[in-house]
């Protein structure tokens, strides 16, 4: 599993741990039932604290990401993956909202930006 912790960013360092292991079980390169590194490990690896990997993975659990079993480890949650997904179109519905504000602060006319969407599309 690889995480890339950027110190530049204005997200914190568990956020960033969270949301790299969301879109791993998201895309599927984490599957149900697998294992993840102990906290410990992960802090190991990442050079962080092990308080901020404990944080990632307690709110993973709360979101129904990821399930401990005492003395073996942290997995994959069996989760209903269409659950799972839905968080992540929220997310996409923020950040578009988002867009859609800032373009009307603009003064951009909706074919504009799905002119601009459609141009990013492109160039995936």
């Amino acid at each position: 599993m690889d995480i890339i912790i950027q110190n530049s960013s204005n997200k914190p360092i568990y956020e960033q741990i969270g949301s790299q292991i969301k879109d791993a079980i998201l895309s599927g390169d984490l599957s149900e039932g697998q294992p993840l590194p102990s906290i410990r490990a992960l802090a190991n690896d990442l050079r962080v604290s092990v308080i901020t990997t404990k944080r990632a993975y307690a709110d993973l659990e709360a979101e129904g990401f990821l399930e401990t079993v005492q003395g073996k480890g942290t997995f994959v949650a069996g989760g209903n993956k269409d659950l799972l997904r839905e968080d992540k179109l929220r997310s996409i519905e923020g950040h578009l909202q988002a867009a859609i504000e800032q373009g009307s602060a603009l003064g951009l006319e909706s074919e504009e930006l799905v002119s601009m969407l459609q141009v990013l599309l492109e160039n995936e």
